[in-house]
């Protein structure tokens, strides 16, 4: 690890911290968290660390949310009080759902089913290892908030502010007829100093609207929260890209490159049977997936063969699984075969419960498809 905004130096360095962010791409500012588990004031002054994630309600939930569940769990393990910002005033600004608020606020009901139901339902409330769920309407409603939005607009070029377009997965150039676009990195902004926030994180394409939110509170001397980021997943048809850019990520806006949290184990095969994954290239969303879903979850991918061409083989790391598709000890297909039906077994649980509560979820599936 290196020092200053990228990871903590080896003496700032915390077991529970340790714990906490093991699966993160990233972790920026490490400071804040450290000092306050040893016995600094919070954010909000107390000694609770309150971490966040605004996450703009916007239709069915794919497998990014798994690894974003994953850390969220672990904060949850140490104490952390978890707040999920439903975005809807955010989604709305990024044109979701034809900026509906009825539909954009029935994806909010949802989003909060999935994550409770992703977590083993955590308890609700305020305290340490407690989780809430909070809608960017509720946080608006603050006569501070405005003054917080224009106190983060404040000074920062329209230059600036395109650099962060890719946080709502559009280029630099694709808002100049929308201002309401150009208030977002400020909203968010807002949100994290509004909430008093020690912690806040998303996946690595939110980095830079975090790196905004760090360059706003060292202008007016607000409290700097460290920012976490977890891996982004390539999509299926590709072979990979860099880790901040959404042209390349996993996206429920294409689902046949994406992995749809509900898919069955059919629609599993399909998926993946069509994924990019050839011999001899190591890059490849497969093998994201075994690396940050499957090996931390069930600590080995299993690979059945036909028997006419082969023995079943195990791998508890990642790097010698990919190594063996790539040196053609695995053939690609059954490869394929081994993570849809991992995955199959740790959607499982999700999937049960939808089948018990299926009202939310057909109602999500009935907006899909009016979009």
């Amino acid at each position: 690890m290196s020092s200053d905004d990228r990871h903590a130096d080896d003496e700032m360095q915390h077991p529970a911290v340790d714990r906490m962010f093991s699966d993160c791409a990233e972790v920026v500012g490490m400071e804040h968290v450290v000092s306050v588990m040893s016995g600094a004031p919070s954010h909000s002054g107390d000694h609770q660390l309150v971490a966040y994630i605004g996450l703009e309600p916007s239709g069915k939930a794919h497998l990014g949310w798994l690894l974003l569940s994953g850390t969220i769990k672990k904060m949850l393990d140490e104490g952390v009080n978890v707040i999920i910002l439903l975005a809807d005033w955010h989604a709305w600004v990024n044109d979701k759902f034809g900026r509906d608020m009825e539909k954009i606020s029935l994806a909010a009901d949802y989003m909060s089913e999935v994550f409770s139901a992703l977590l083993d339902y955590p308890e609700l409330g305020n305290g340490p290892g407690q989780i809430r769920f909070i809608r960017a309407s509720e946080v608006m409603d603050s006569g501070k908030y405005w003054e917080r939005v224009l106190r983060c607009s404040k000074n920062m070029s329209l230059s600036r502010v395109r650099r962060t377009f890719s946080i709502m997965g559009r280029d630099e150039d694709s808002s100049d007829h929308d201002l309401s676009a150009f208030y977002y990195p400020a909203l968010q902004a807002a949100d994290i100093f509004e909430l008093e926030v020690d912690i806040a994180f998303g996946g690595m394409d939110q980095r830079k609207a975090h790196m905004y939110m760090r360059e706003v509170a060292d202008r007016n001397g607000w409290t700097k929260p460290t920012c976490i980021h977890t891996p982004m997943l390539s999509g299926l048809k590709g072979s990979g890209g860099r880790m901040d850019s959404f042209e390349y990520k996993m996206s429920k806006s294409d689902p046949n490159n994406a992995i749809i949290l509900h898919d069955t184990k059919d629609d599993l095969r399909k998926k993946m049977k069509k994924a990019f994954l050839e011999v001899g290239n190591e890059s490849s969303a497969i093998f994201e997936i075994v690396e940050h879903v499957i090996i931390p979850r069930r600590g080995e991918i299993v690979v059945t063969p036909d028997p006419k061409y082969g023995t079943p083989s195990s791998f508890s790391n990642s790097g010698e699984f990919a190594s063996s598709v790539s040196d053609g000890k695995v053939h690609p297909l059954d490869a394929k075969i081994a993570v849809a039906d991992a995955l199959s077994e740790i959607l499982s649980p999700l999937s049960k419960h939808f089948q018990s509560n299926p009202e939310l979820l057909n109602r999500m599936e009935s907006l899909s498809a009016s979009k």
